[in-house]
Order: structure tokens, then sequence, then C-alpha cells
């Protein structure tokens, strides 16, 4: 028998995933990483992967475990985070949606193989891969998890489960560019993400109506 916390488990670990996915973008962003990385060997490629993975691991769970007490630091409500952070979920996905040629994706030099881990953090993880965006959406994600279960533990396991694959994804997309570009094409790989996309905004509209009930049942008490 599935008990609640299971299932509040899983469906943690399904919205860190169908959210986070589709802003990091290891898919669309692997192009720009063979052509950021095209004086590298294969093996250098996939080592600098795992770093690069390794890297937005740490950022993405900093900011989903820790961003909602650095808000809490300044006085920002909650569901206040709920609506901003709802609106910036919806405004990228409709971005993404309309334009796959991200900010995130503006780093115009190569990076030289002598340097090869000494940039693994700029501009390969940030913000090719982990950018304000993404760092938004997991503080988004951290808060709204923490206001509607104060972490128990299956939620704590079911985000780091989540935040891992994230990370392998990244590792994979990235350390087999080369083979996942021919396998899939041009036209998969904007199915693929325009997908995710729509599923982003319809996300960030949940997240959005989320703080706001929150807030209007405030504004209720108070009058009361």
């Amino acid at each position: 028998m599935v008990t609640e916390p299971m299932q509040d488990a899983a469906k943690n670990l399904l919205l860190v995933l169908v959210a986070l996915f589709p802003i990091v973008d290891p898919i669309g962003g692997s192009p720009f990483f063979l052509v950021l990385t095209s004086g590298y060997t294969t093996d250098a490629r996939k080592a600098l992967s795992w770093r690069i993975a390794v890297n937005s691991f740490l950022l993405l769970i900093g900011s989903y475990f820790v961003g909602t007490y650095i808000l809490a630091f300044f006085g920002i409500s909650l569901p206040v985070v709920q609506v901003g952070g709802g609106l910036i979920v919806i405004a990228t996905g409709w971005a993404l949606l309309r334009q796959r040629d991200d900010e995130k994706h503006d780093v115009h030099r190569t990076v030289q193989p002598q340097d090869t881990f000494r940039q693994a953090f700029y501009p390969l993880t940030l913000p090719l891969t982990v950018g304000p965006g993404s760092i938004s959406v997991a503080i988004t994600l951290g808060a709204n998890a923490a206001h509607r279960h104060p972490f128990h533990p299956l939620t704590i396991i079911a985000a780091l489960v989540g935040l891992v694959l994230i990370a392998v994804s990244i590792f994979l997309c990235y350390g087999f560019a080369e083979r996942l570009g021919r396998m899939l094409g041009p036209t998969g790989m904007t199915v693929i993400t325009q997908l995710s996309s729509f599923f982003l905004v319809c996300i960030g509209v949940q997240i959005t109506w989320n703080g706001m009930k929150e807030l209007m049942e405030s504004v209720t008490l108070h009058i009361g």
C-alpha cells in the first residue's frame, strides 16, 4: 500500500525533473558544448562533462535546500516566492517555446584544450548549463516543497534523486554529445525541448496559483 508521504515524494521527484530539465536543457546545450570543446578528444570531453555535472549538482542542491533560508533572512514570505518564482517559470517556458537561442547559450569563445578543468565552472557550468533561470526555479521548488511538507525525509531523498538524475543527464548528454546529435537529429532535439517547454509553462502556472491562493487566504484571515 502506497502511503501519503511516498506519494508526495514521488510527486516531488517528478516536479523536480519536469521543472528543471527543460531549463537546464542538457540536450539543447550539447551542440554548444561540442562547439566550445571542439579541440578536445573524446576522453577529455567525457572527463569535462563529469566535472560540469558535479558542479551543476552542487549549484542546484544549494539553491534548492539553502535558498529558502536566504530568502527568509531577507524577510521574503514563501507565498511571494511561489508567485514570483512561478512567473519566472512561466516566462522561461514561454521564451523557450518561442525561441531556442537562449541567453544561457550566449558564450562565443572556444575553450582551449589546455584549460580542461579551469573553465569547467565558467562558462561551461554557469551560464551554459545552470544559469539564473535554473537557480531561480530550484529555489522556488525548494520553497514550495518546504511550505507544503516541511522537508520530510522522503521528500529530501526524492529531491536528491531528482537532482542526481539531472546531473546524470548532463553528463550523458555532454559526454556523448557527438553520438546524441547524430542519433536525434535537429528535428528530434527540437521536438523534445519544445514539448518540455510546454510542460514547464503548465508547472509555472500551478506554482503561481499555489502562492496566490496562500496570499488570498491570508488576506481573508486579516479581513475576517
